[in-house]
């Protein structure tokens, strides 16, 4: 099974300026915990909600002028709609993500997150590998 046959395609996602209450408010509104940043259609980041937690709560920088980017992951692991849904699990342990963007051609098209592949039944040994790998940690 490949990627794009289970991946969200109603992507949401913000530009590098934005403000950390507007990417709040989406997240809040979409029921997502990650968000790409794009620019120029070009992934060049990714925002969780536990970056807004860590890097501006918990760093007490203002909500209002911080933007997403001066908070976001840069350059995030990202696969391709084509690839095999083993490789996404894959990926997801080896980098220790729970969601990836999806690229066709370097352009967002979607995203699969861990609970995609657990959804899956016939693909239970893949999620299981990759929260395995994210539970043990980066190892290299």
């Amino acid at each position: 099974m490949k990627v794009r046959d289970i991946m969200a395609t109603n992507v949401s996602f913000v530009d590098p300026s934005a403000k950390i209450p507007d990417i709040a408010i989406l997240m809040k509104q979409k029921d997502i915990g990650s968000v790409p940043v794009v620019q120029n259609n070009q992934v060049t980041g990714i925002i969780t909600d536990r970056d807004i937690i860590i890097k501006v709560v918990a760093d007490k920088k203002d909500v209002n002028q911080t933007t997403a980017a001066q908070i976001m992951t840069a350059d995030p692991v990202c696969i391709e709609e084509s690839s095999d849904i083993d490789q996404a699990a894959d990926l997801m342990a080896e980098y220790q993500v729970k969601r990836l963007p999806v690229l066709n051609k370097g352009k967002l098209v979607g995203m699969i997150a861990l609970g995609d592949l657990a959804i899956e039944h016939i693909h239970v040994d893949e999620a299981g590998e990759a929260l395995s790998g994210i539970s043990k940690g980066i190892t290299h």
